[in-house]
């Protein structure tokens, strides 16, 4: 064990943070004690309290890492399938933060840290809306379609982000509670989306073996 005397003032909290994510990963956010988490990271049993208040602040101070790694791995991507399978690789790198980032009841919801972290990672996502023709733009064939307004039917930029959230996120959600396991197999689940989107939407397959 690490002596209580051996961390600067910001490595003891990472330490703390870095056992937490062990425990989520390993049991999930519910098995998580402050005083086991000081006893993991070899500190004393008041450590993690000075650093995150409780249990909540540990827990809000996760996600917002998790939302700031997010951010990062979505950043400069080229358009919108290629931060759905960001999000997807994102989350299988980060299991435990993507445990905790969607669990608002377990979140200090008006943490300052927090919300920026989450408005950094929707701000990437929306870019990636932005970069698709103008979401309130008709199909060419619209006016010939009975009964259909150009406008009124075509979706908004933000239900075209609510999808593309929902496929993204609906994707790695199966894939880290093991219920892909069968179907993606040995696959790399980032290029398993991929195709997945690919043949959702109609657009060619990917080249085998690109890795974005």
């Amino acid at each position: 064990m690490t002596s209580r005397n051996s961390y600067h003032h910001g490595d003891l909290r990472q330490a703390v943070l870095a056992a937490a994510l062990d425990v989520i990963a390993a049991e999930g956010p519910g098995a998580l004690s402050l005083r086991d988490l000081a006893r993991r990271a070899g500190v004393s049993h008041a450590a993690p309290a000075h650093h995150f208040k409780d249990r909540t602040g540990l827990l809000t101070a996760i996600a917002t890492q998790g939302y700031e790694l997010l951010a990062d791995a979505l950043a400069d991507a080229p358009e919108l399938r290629e931060r759905g399978v960001r999000y997807v690789r994102f989350a299988v790198a980060h299991p435990a933060h993507f445990t905790v980032m969607f669990q608002p009841e377990l979140l200090r919801a008006d943490d300052p840290d927090l919300v920026a972290a989450r408005e950094h990672a929707s701000a990437e996502l929306r870019a990636g809306v932005a970069s698709l023709p103008s979401a309130t733009a008709a199909p060419d064939d619209a006016a010939a379609l009975p009964g259909t307004d150009p406008v009124r039917d075509a979706p908004d930029a933000r239900t075209v982000g609510i999808a593309a959230w929902s496929l993204a996120h609906g994707f790695a959600t199966l894939l880290l509670t093991h219920n892909l396991d069968g179907a993606v197999g040995e696959r790399e689940p980032g290029e398993v989306f991929r195709t997945l989107t690919g043949l959702m939407f109609g657009t060619e397959p990917p080249t085998e073996g690109r890795h974005g």
